[in-house]
């Protein structure tokens, strides 16, 4: 009997929705990747791709498996930003829907997805998306999707997909496994596997700084549920949360996927669930206060003999919302003389684009933020050299762009006495060593990096920053960690730690 060589559909939308952020349009997409048809399938199989590491994983997977034929619908993503236009996630959604059905029939289909989208009218982008695809290919078509650890998980999106794959890793440096897990579920179902998901929605949100999964809490947590796995379990995700979503499908939660077996996956999943609660005043941080990181940045710069440090502006992520521009720790930075810093990346195409007019060793009067309206961007001036310039083109080398290709837009190195800024085009978090490599950077020379990022330079700088190296900076910020100052209008309550006498139970899940 000849086999049949099955056909599986390919798409994505990669959207972290901070709830305070400005809305993202279709261009943010589209400087990031905006791909459909066979221009996916050739970006993917490209030595340095754009599309997310999951789909590359995703086909690798299945390459090594029997012959097969992928379908290439839509993918896109956008950095972290605020609520989709609703017009954009529409065209997401009728794209990757007339795509599927134009290909019909297919036997599975792979979607990569953030999980914690929203868009300015719909509050659950992920869970419609699913639901769509979901009402093309019928009840009995394996329908799979990676999610980010920072989903925000509906239980429409456990409902309508077949399996859930979230990362492990934050830094997310684990995308191609994760990819490569969704193919082998892929390959289980069409081979008879019948998956059965458990779901547990916690009353708890974290804070971004507190989820990191080399050590702490949530790495703990996260090696409770995979040695959980058997030979009746799949798959244990247990989903952070993005805690700047706003949107009721906030809260940490844990989908546990059995290979058959539903009352198994629920008993995992409660035992998951409640030893997290268990755990949850290990989530508690602590931050540097502007005055201590500026002293410490003196010290650093004064004396070669001391350890070059690293300060986040875990307020100001750009893979969390932020805009990428506050200037609190530069303009602090800067009034106090610090010497051997290095700033990166501050997003404000005006700047960038006057910088490449100008040329390089051009002297000019820097005004920073001019365009931005957003109060918390405030403008700064300083005298400038330009130092180097690019068109911002690059490809990663480590953590999570290590192999993909980036691009930052028109991008200047600019010198502000004893302080350098890179001043980017495409709002982007400073989480690449290559960033700032191309302009001409040695970093190790470095004194002081000052990052807009809230975890994921771990994996970009931790060769040369080790982590009693990092200095996380409390200043004030679109994606502030400190969740008692964020503006919340539509997150469940009572939940923890806004709510600090917030009572659970597995029974109440």
């Amino acid at each position: 009997m000849t086999r049949t060589i099955p056909r599986i559909a390919l798409g994505g939308f990669m959207l972290e929705s901070n709830g305070h952020a400005p809305p993202a349009p279709k261009a943010e997409f589209e400087a990031t990747y905006w791909l459909e048809g066979e221009k996916l399938l050739a970006d993917l199989r490209a030595p340095a791709p754009r599309a997310s590491a999951c789909l590359s994983g995703f086909l690798a997977g299945m390459d090594q498996g029997e012959a097969w034929t992928p379908l290439p619908l839509l993918a896109t993503g956008a950095g972290a930003s605020g609520p989709v236009e609703q017009a954009v996630f529409d065209e997401v959604v009728a794209r990757i829907t007339s795509g599927l059905r134009a290909a019909l029939p297919v036997d599975g289909v792979f979607l990569a997805l953030h999980g914690a989208a929203t868009a300015t009218a719909e509050p659950d982008p992920d869970g419609v998306l699913l639901a769509a695809v979901r009402a093309v290919v019928g009840p009995d078509v394996p329908v799979i999707a990676t999610l980010d650890l920072h989903a925000n998980v509906s239980r429409k999106m456990v409902e309508e997909a077949s399996v859930l794959i979230s990362y492990r890793t934050n830094p997310h440096v684990d995308m191609i496994e994760r990819g490569m897990d969704a193919a082998f579920a892929m390959r289980a179902m069409l081979g008879g596997m019948q998956p059965k998901a458990a779901f547990v929605k916690l009353p708890m949100i974290t804070p971004a700084v507190a989820m990191n999964t080399d050590q702490g809490p949530y790495a703990d947590i996260i090696a409770y549920g995979q040695s959980l796995i058997d030979h009746t379990i799949l798959d244990v995700s247990v989903v952070a949360n993005f805690s700047l979503g706003d949107t009721p499908k906030n809260g940490l939660s844990v989908i546990v996927t059995a290979k058959g077996d539903r009352a198994r996956a629920e008993a995992v999943a409660h035992d998951v669930a409640a030893k997290l609660w268990s755990m949850r005043e290990r989530f508690r941080i602590t931050l540097t206060p502007l005055e201590t990181a500026v002293a410490m940045a003196k010290q650093a710069g004064a004396d070669p003999s001391r350890q070059a440090l690293l300060f986040a502006d875990v307020a100001d992520n750009p893979g969390g919302g932020g805009r990428g521009n506050t200037s609190y720790i530069l303009r602090a930075f800067h009034s106090a003389g610090v010497e051997g810093a290095l700033f990166g990346i501050h997003n404000d195409p005006p700047l960038a684009a006057e910088a490449h007019e100008c040329g390089i060793g051009a002297r000019f009067t820097a005004r920073f933020n001019r365009a931005e309206p957003h109060p918390m961007s405030e403008p700064f001036e300083a005298e400038a050299v330009v130092e180097a310039l690019s068109d911002g083109e690059f490809v990663g080398r480590r953590g999570i762009y290590a192999g993909r290709r980036v691009s930052l837009g028109k991008t200047a190195l600019l010198r502000l006495g004893g302080i350098r800024v890179i001043v980017v085009t495409h709002r982007r978090q400073f989480a690449e060593p290559a960033m700032a490599e191309h302009l001409g950077v040695d970093l190790r020379a470095v004194r002081s990096l000052v990052v807009k990022s809230r975890g994921h330079f771990r994996a970009g700088f931790d060769d040369i920053f080790p982590r009693d190296a990092i200095v996380e900076v409390d200043v004030p910020g679109l994606t502030s960690v400190v969740l008692e100052r964020v503006p919340y209008r539509n997150i469940p309550r009572p939940i923890w730690p806004l709510d600090p006498d917030t009572t659970w139970a597995p029974a109440d899940a």
